[in-house]
C-alpha cells in the first residue's frame, strides 16, 4: 500500500479523497492555486504545495508542477480525482516515467479508451448497442457529410469532454457550419484537445449510467445503475440509484452485458459506462468515463462500498475482496448537486444530519467561492429503504441545509424533486425543457 498520496485536484473531491486516505492510514499532499490557499483540502492534508495562479492552465492542469510537487514531497502515487487531468493519458504516462503510480486506469487503457470513437468500436465488438456516430472529424466538410448520412438532429461532442461540457445539439447544416469551428476552439481551450465527433441524437430518452470496478486479476463487479436524466444544458443536477425507469430484468441483463464488455476490453479500475435508454427499452451505449464520477456517492450509499478506497487498493495491486454475488442493490439513494450561481463568501453554513444523510463539500464558514472553477458547492445524498421514503428524507435535508452569502440552487432543487414527474419517476431528459 502507498505511504503517501498526492491529490491532483481541489474542492469537494480533494476533501473526499483526503478523508479516505486518512481512514486508510495514508499520508496526503494537497496542491493548490493561489486562489485556493485557504481552501479546506489544503487545511486537511498532511502537506501542501502551491503550484500556480488561479487559472487552471497554470496550476491544476500544469503537469510539470504537479509531478515536481509529488517528487519533492516523497509521494508514491497521484490521485487525479475527476476533471482536470483525470483522463489525461499523457499525464498518466508522465507519472509512470517518474516512478509514480497514477490512481486510475493504466496508460495503455487510457490511450485506447480516452478516444470516445475508439471506445465505441470496442464496445460494439463487445456486444453493446452503440449510438450511430463518427470517428474524430478532421474538417467541416467531413462533419457536414457525416451529419447528412446520420440524419439531423445530431450531437457534436468534444473527444476529451466531460461533465456536460463540450456538447452541442445541432439541428441543421447551416447551424453545423457555424458551431463546428467554435466547438473545436472551445474544446482546445477547455481540454487541450480540439478533436470533435458526431453522434445521432436519441430523443426522448433517459440517461442511465452503470458503475463498474475491476482489478488486475480480471475480476469485474457491476454496482448497479444511476439515473442522471435531470440535466440542464447537459449538466447533471440530480442522480438516483436504482433508476425508476429500469426494470429488474432489464437491470440484470444490462449488468451482465457490461461485465462481459469490461472484461473483454481488459479495463482496470473504477469506470462508468453511459447509456441512453429510449422509450422502446433499448440501451444505447454513449461513452465510458475512465475515472471517478462526481455522482459516485450515490452508488456508495446504495451498496456500502467505498469506491475511492477501492480505487486506491486496485492501483496498489490489491484484488477485490468481493464478487458480483456479494452485491446487493436494495433501497434507494438520491443526490442533489448544490451549485453556486455567482461568486461570493460563505457567511453561514449549516449541514443537515440524521441517519443516511451525507453532504460532501469543501465549504466552511468564510470560504471564498471564486469564478475560476466549477460551480459545485456540495452534494447532498440520502438513502432509505424505499424511493418514497428517500424523497421525504431528501426534502427534509434540503430544507435544513443553509448556505448564506453565496446565491445557490437550493430552492430550485427543492422545486425539482417536488415536481410530480420526478416524484412518480416518469421523468427523462425532457424534464427541464418545459
Amino acid at each position: 500500500m502507498f505511504s503517501k498520496i498526492l491529490i491532483a485536484n481541489r474542492g469537494e473531491v480533494a476533501v473526499r479523497i483526503i478523508r479516505a486516505c486518512k481512514e486508510m492510514g495514508i499520508a496526503t499532499v494537497a496542491v493548490y492555486s493561489t486562489a485556493d490557499a485557504n481552501a479546506l483540502h489544503v487545511a486537511l492534508a498532511d502537506e501542501s504545495c502551491c503550484i500556480g495562479p488561479p487559472e487552471p492552465a497554470g496550476s491544476y492542469l500544469n503537469e510539470t508542477r504537479i509531478i515536481s510537487a509529488a517528487l519533492a514531497t516523497g509521494a508514491r502515487a497521484i490521485h487525479p480525482g475527476y476533471g482536470f487531468l483525470s483522463e489525461n493519458a499523457h499525464f498518466a504516462g508522465l507519472c509512470r516515467k517518474n516512478g509514480l503510480v497514477f490512481i486510475g486506469p493504466t496508460v495503455e487503457n487510457m490511450e485506447r479508451l480516452s478516444d470516445k470513437a475508439t471506445i465505441k468500436r470496442l464496445m460494439r465488438r463487445a456486444g453493446l448497442q452503440v449510438i450511430p456516430g463518427t470517428d474524430v472529424l478532421s474538417t467541416l466538410q467531413e462533419a457536414l457529410s457525416a451529419a447528412e448520412k446520420i440524419g439531423y438532429p445530431v450531437m457534436l461532442k468534444a473527444r476529451s469532454g466531460g461533465g456536460g461540457r463540450g456538447i452541442r445539439l445541432v439541428t441543421t447544416a447551416e447551424e453545423l457550419e457555424t458551431v463546428f469551428p467554435q466547438a473545436e476552439a472551445e474544446s482546445a481551450a477547455a481540454f487541450g484537445d480540439r478533436a470533435v465527433y458526431l453522434e445521432k441524437y436519441v430523443y426522448p430518452a433517459r440517461h442511465v449510467e452503470v458503475q463498474i470496478l475491476a482489478d488486475e486479476a480480471g475480476n469485474v463487479v457491476c454496482l448497479g445503475e444511476r439515473d442522471c436524466s435531470v440535466q440542464r444544458r447537459h449538466q447533471k443536477l440530480i442522480e438516483e440509484s436504482p433508476s425508476p425507469g429500469v426494470s429488474p430484468s432489464q437491470r440484470n441483463e444490462l449488468m451482465q452485458k457490461v461485465i462481459s464488455a469490461v472484461r473483454e476490453i481488459g479495463y482496470v479500475g473504477v469506470g462508468t459506462l453511459e447509456f441512453l435508454l429510449d422509450r422502446e427499452g433499448n440501451f444505447w451505449f454513449m461513452e465510458m468515463n475512465i475515472r471517478l464520477q462526481v455522482e459516485h456517492t450515490v452508488t456508495e450509499m446504495l451498496t456500502y462500498i467505498d469506491l475511492v478506497k477501492w480505487q486506491i487498493r486496485v492501483a496498489a495491486g490489491i484484488p477485490l475482496s468481493f464478487d458480483q454475488g456479494d452485491i446487493r442493490l436494495k433501497g434507494c439513494a438520491i443526490e442533489c448537486r448544490i451549485n453556486a450561481l455567482a461568486p461570493g463568501c460563505i457567511e453561514l453554513l449549516h449541514v443537515p444530519g440524521g441517519p443516511f444523510v451525507r453532504f460532501d463539500t469543501c465549504l466552511v464558514s468564510g470560504s471564498e467561492v471564486t469564478p475560476y472553477y466549477d460551480a459545485l458547492l456540495g452534494k447532498l445524498i440520502v438513502y432509505a429503504a424505499t424511493r418514497e421514503e428517500a424523497l421525504r428524507k431528501l426534502k427534509a435535508a434540503l430544507c435544513e441545509l443553509v448556505i448564506e452569502g453565496v446565491s445557490n440552487n437550493l430552492a430550485r432543487q427543492l422545486e425539482l424533486i417536488s415536481d410530480s414527474r420526478f416524484m412518480d419517476g416518469s421523468y427523462d431528459l425532457t424534464f427541464l425543457e418545459g
